[in-house]
């Protein structure tokens, strides 16, 4: 057993039915490579169950701790069964781009069973009519929930699910075999509980020492930032009220080395400044379109990793969040990726004065009760627009350099999803793989019932910014 951090048991407690809170990850592959110049469904199968030992998520599911006292814990499931994780479908002639988008969608919108290892892995065919992918392509959606990985462990997680040759074969067996666990029963839940209680007085006292020189810090930061950026206050949007049950998606994909003369432009500009410029830039030109373009920037969020080089493989989530301006204000688009600069160098200026790592770990401080009460508080203030920090949120998530292979496919294409919520009805991701640059996000349908304009918007301020460098 071991148990989820209180920042992974968040996601846990804020799920709702309308707005689940697990991650995906989209591939589209050539099975042309792969040997025999096909992939089959046992093939796929079998590639799954020779790496179910490197990423620990596969296997292992939650239990929950009575009246929710203290944090979930992961064990080994005992009925773990892998053809129920495993699914099979087909999109009907002609097999399109939007028909893939519609049906990834309603794949991504459904929540995951709890009772059950977090995943589910979803094999579709019939991509034909999709343009730049050859004839017989068959694509996977991986629905992972944000309890069991972030966005750094989940790339972790798709890495162990391939290989770097079409032809390589299944990965050494682990050392130790996999020992499946029994269910504790409540008593022993609660008896944990109790004993984890008598330790947070002593925890908490470490962690004050080491957030109070941090404080000091961040308050001579904000006394450098701007009025705008200390108001902290995002403007009113579409995108800041309740969330239904339906989503939308899409993806766009650009080369990587465009965005080297992009950043010349700005001294200091990194890959996440470009990026937020032209969301920024396409966000501006989707609000005016509508009408809604607010006169205030629209603001995003954007996680941080907290996670260290000997924590590549763990489990959960390891990250803390800075606030930036996306410059909807700023017309030009040279001018917005300065003022995005600008914003992203002082946001980190006070994340790193109070310590990123400390502000995750206020989150086990917590009981799990009042965290989920919160949960419930904030997302029935922000159903009423009473709670508006960010407008977004845009997390920056790079994937591998080298060419992929599942079941001896090669991956051509790559792109990530994320959940939304009340008060947050669109997430961005920022992504890569070999020499692409991805753009993709997800949106509640009834906030963004035009998901192909949001997404030629971003093209168009891409290109925009790439014409002005």
């Amino acid at each position: 057993m071991q148990q989820l951090s209180g920042q992974d048991a968040s996601f846990i407690y804020s799920e709702r039915p309308h707005a689940p809170t697990h991650i995906t990850s989209v591939g589209i592959y050539d099975q042309s490579t792969a040997p025999g110049g096909a992939v089959t469904f046992k093939g796929i199968l079998a590639q799954l169950e020779d790496r179910l030992h490197l990423a620990r998520a596969f296997r292992q599911k939650v239990v929950r701790v009575p009246g929710d006292l203290d944090h979930p814990w992961w064990i080994e499931d005992a009925e773990f069964d892998l053809e129920y994780h495993v699914r099979h479908i087909a999109l009907p002639k002609p097999g399109d781009w939007r028909q893939f988008c519609i049906q990834t969608a309603r794949l991504h919108a459904r929540p995951l069973d709890l009772s059950r290892p977090l995943w589910e892995f979803y094999v579709i065919e019939g991509l034909d009519g999709v343009d730049g992918v050859p004839k017989g392509a068959f694509a996977t959606v991986l629905k992972v929930h944000h309890a069991a990985v972030d966005g750094k462990s989940g790339v972790e997680m798709i890495t162990a699910m391939h290989s770097q040759r079409p032809d390589e074969g299944p990965p050494p067996a682990p050392e130790v075999p996999w020992q499946a666990e029994q269910d504790p029963s409540p008593w022993q839940l609660s008896a944990r509980a109790g004993i984890n209680a008598m330790t947070v007085p002593g925890r908490s006292a470490r962690l004050v020492l080491e957030l109070v020189p941090g404080l000091g810090r961040a308050m001579r930061v904000q006394q450098r930032q701007s009025a705008a950026e200390r108001q902290g206050r995002a403007p009113l949007t579409r995108f800041n009220g309740p969330v239904g049950p339906h989503r939308v998606i899409d993806a766009r994909f650009f080369d990587f080395a465009d965005l080297k003369p992009i950043r010349q432009m700005v001294p200091g500009a990194t890959v996440n400044d470009v990026a937020l410029a032209v969301l920024g830039g396409a966000l501006r030109d989707y609000l005016a379109d509508a009408g809604e373009l607010p006169d205030e920037p629209l603001l995003a969020m954007t996680p941080v990793s907290v996670r260290a080089e000997n924590e590549r493989s763990a489990l959960g989530n390891m990250v803390s969040a800075m606030v930036v301006s996306l410059a909807t204000n700023v017309a030009e688009p040279l001018e917005r990726l300065a003022a995005v600069h600008a914003s992203t160098t002082s946001s980190k200026e006070l994340t790193n004065a109070i310590g990123a790592r400390n502000l995750t770990d206020l989150s086990q401080l917590a009981p799990g009760a009042l965290i989920g009460l919160g949960s419930r508080l904030a997302g029935q203030f922000a159903r009423r627009g009473m709670s508006r920090a960010v407008n977004t949120v845009v997390t920056n998530v790079p994937g591998p350099r080298q060419p992929l292979f599942f079941a001896g496919a090669e991956l051509l294409r790559n792109f990530g999803l994320g959940p939304v919520g009340d008060g947050m009805g669109l997430i961005n991701v920022v992504g890569s793989y070999e020499g692409q640059f991805v753009l993709s996000f997800t949106a509640d349908r009834e906030i963004m019932p035009d998901p192909e304009h949001y997404a030629d918007c971003i093209t168009g301020s891409f290109e925009e910014l790439a014409a002005a460098s």
